[in-house]
């Protein structure tokens, strides 16, 4: 799993990356907010831990940006401040957790766990790129027209609208929509790439994924 570290504090952002890694994670460490907002735009992540009080762009405003560009990841933030206003403010602008400094790693670590195994309360069941909508819970993709889609054609699909404009390896699509499936490999993700550009055809879709097989793939509006 990928996590996205923004902590200003170098030391302490080294500690927590070391850990981190040690316990199997990928970190990718930035010092501020607006380097918090960038590296969440361009890449995938499941899980982001930000600090509040960060230069540039503290990490409530960061987060602010991110969710209100749709980003859904599950978000932890950390605070030197001990204030119940701190809390809500934090929470109030779309973080899923939070945790006072100085806390034991052991707990960071159970945050984290606990945040990529639920199914996120901010992930929308209707997502919309372009004039394209797709119904999650009715697995129906809409745009001058409707069609069906079978249950991984929507998990891919939702993977690729709450990433669009990300490149998205074939590992990651295949870890996010065929996780502990041990009974197929990568290549089943080139074969629902071919199924989801066949129904975008289909419905006169203003979107398109670009890539080729075994390559990065990407969402984007004609």
């Amino acid at each position: 799993m990928k996590i996205l570290l923004a902590e200003d504090e170098r030391d302490m952002s080294a500690a927590v990356t070391a850990i981190l890694e040690h316990s199997g994670y990928e970190v990718d460490a930035v010092y501020n907010g607006l380097a918090a907002v960038e590296k969440a735009r361009e890449s995938t992540y499941d899980c982001m831990i930000f600090d509040i009080m960060m230069p540039k762009l503290d990490g409530i405003g960061a987060l602010k940006q991110l969710r209100d560009s749709g980003d859904v990841t599950p978000v932890i933030m950390l605070t030197a401040k001990a204030e119940i206003d701190d809390r809500i403010t934090g929470l109030d602008a779309g973080a899923d957790d939070y945790l006072t400094k100085p806390f034991a790693m052991r707990e960071l670590l159970a945050r984290i766990r606990s945040m990529t195994r639920r199914t996120v309360s901010y992930t929308p069941t209707k997502l919309s790129v372009g004039a394209v909508d797709l119904d999650v819970e009715e697995q129906q993709l809409s745009c001058k027209n409707s069609i069906s889609l079978s249950s991984k054609e929507t998990k891919l699909m939702k993977f690729f609208m709450l990433n669009v404009g990300k490149a998205l390896s074939t590992s990651m699509i295949f870890s996010h929509v065929w996780k502990n499936e041990a009974d197929v490999d990568e290549s089943v993700v080139w074969i629902y790439v071919s199924y989801l550009r066949k129904k975008l055809e289909a419905v006169n879709a203003d979107i398109r994924i670009e890539g080729n097989k075994g390559e990065n793939f990407l969402l984007v509006e004609r």
